[in-house]
């Protein structure tokens, strides 16, 4: 199964749709987070793309994730629903719901802009190089996923 491709304005655009549908009192379909706090625990992913305020994973954790984690997160099969997530991105505390759509939309926006080439060979945070496409599954499947969990 292939994912849709958010380099593409029109995904990117659909992607940014659905979070405007998305509300502060917005409730989740399943799971523990609020909405302000879903739309954060998104930027993450975006944050260890573009932004340096993560520390990166020591040798066994890395091995960890390359080795285990990696074709999960950058395959097309979808999570899920309640599947554990890394430490860096759970979100604890209220978040201002405006601020991380703000963010979030900003990041689509620059990713789609880049487009795919600038990906193709990227080096990931926390899983080495990774192909245009497995950033593309990376990307959708966590945003189609957390923004399928509060019904938009």
């Amino acid at each position: 199964m292939e994912l849709p491709n958010i380099f593409t304005q029109p995904v990117a655009q659909d992607i940014i749709r659905r979070i405007n549908l998305l509300q502060p009192g917005t409730t989740a379909q399943w799971g523990k987070m609020n909405a302000g706090q879903m739309l954060a625990h998104c930027n993450v992913q975006y944050e260890l793309v573009y932004d340096d305020n993560h520390p990166k994973p020591g040798f066994v954790m890395r091995f960890i994730l390359r080795s285990f984690v990696k074709k999960i997160v950058t395959s097309a099969q979808p999570y899920k629903q309640n599947a554990q997530t890394a430490p860096a991105f759970i979100i604890k505390g209220d978040r201002d719901f405006d601020r991380e759509k703000t963010r979030l939309i900003g990041y689509i926006r620059q990713t789609a802009e880049l487009g795919e080439h600038a990906f193709e060979g990227k080096v990931s945070h926390s899983f080495g190089a990774l192909s245009k496409n497995q950033w593309n599954n990376l990307f959708y499947k966590h945003l189609n996923h957390h923004l399928t969990q509060f019904g938009v």
